[in-house]
Formats: structure tokens, sequence, C-alpha cells
């Protein structure tokens, strides 16, 4: 921007502050012309969009131009108020970093499932008390309903769910997952 440029931003600014709504429309497109391509400058990731930091800084200008003084340069103030819009855009995205899943999808480790041995199923179920052991059995290894299980136990199913809980939290114990 030369010099003219400058002193014509003044002058809208000035005529702007005293009421004059056309320099302040003029003033207003002509900054965000500025601060567009200083955004665009800056923005090199693609992570915010230009015309955001342009809005948030035409909003702050408008709202604080009358702590502009007329003695002092207009562009240095405009540049200071858009410097930090930026900032506290990059601030409110954080560090976040984005990748399209089908990237990396090749290097994403597949969740291995954990497999007990029948051998060591069959020593912590025989660990368990008589009814804990023939409820858990008949739910978690043959398959039964809890109602299917309550009618060959002569039980309420009430009472399988408390015994299979109680019976599933001493093998969770057994195996350190209390």
């Amino acid at each position: 921007m030369s010099g003219q440029d400058e002193e014509e931003l003044a002058m809208l600014l000035q005529a702007a502050i005293a009421g004059d709504e056309k320099a302040y429309a003029a003033f207003l497109r002509r900054t965000g012309a500025l601060v567009r391509g200083f955004a665009r400058r800056r923005i090199i990731d693609g992570s915010l969009d230009p015309e955001d930091i342009v809005q948030e800084t035409l909003l702050a200008i408008h709202t604080k131009r009358h702590t502009w003084r007329s003695d002092a340069p207009v562009l240095p103030w405009v540049f200071a108020i858009a410097r930090f819009k930026l900032i506290d855009a990059f601030r409110k995205r954080g560090r976040r970093v984005e990748i399209e899943i089908d990237d990396i999808i090749d290097t994403v480790a597949q969740q291995e499932t954990e497999r007990v041995s029948e051998r060591d199923m069959r020593r912590v179920i025989d660990a368990l008390t008589p009814g804990q052991r023939s409820v858990v059995a008949a739910i978690s290894i043959e398959g039964h309903s809890i109602g299917e299980t309550a009618a060959k136990y002569n039980m309420t199913e009430t009472a399988v769910r408390v015994t299979l809980h109680r019976g599933l939290r001493a093998i969770a114990k057994k195996f350190g997952r209390s």
C-alpha cells in the first residue's frame, strides 16, 4: 500500500467517525480487501477461513473505531487488530491436526481380541460357588437366556441376574479386573 492509500483511508475513517456513511462503507470495503489479503497470506494450511478473520476484524474496527488517533497512521492500527483476530482464531482452533482416515487406514492396528483358553475358563468357573457356576455356565457358555436359566434352576429372574452379576464379578476379580 502506498502513502497515498494510507492518507485516503485515514480521510475515509475520519469522515466515517464524523458520521459520513458513504465514507464508512468505502473505508470498510477497502479495509476488508486489505485484511483479506493479510489473512490469506498467513493461513497456509487451510485450517481457518480468511473470511472469518476479515469479519472479526471489521467488527472489531467498528466497535473500536473511536480508539484510533487521527494523528496516527491507520494501516498499522488496522493490521494490529487483524493480527490479534488471527491469533485468537488460531488459539480457538487449538493444536488440532485433521487427517483423512482413508490416508492412514493401513497403518491403524486392528484390535486384537483377548482369548482365554478353555482350560483357564474351566478353572475360573470351577472356583465359583456351585450356584454361580451353574448360572454363569448356562448363560455365558451355553447361551441360555435369563428366563430359561431361571426356569431350569427354579429361580426368579432377579435371582439369576444377581447370581450372574456376582459370578462375573468374581471372575473379573480373578483376572485382576475388578
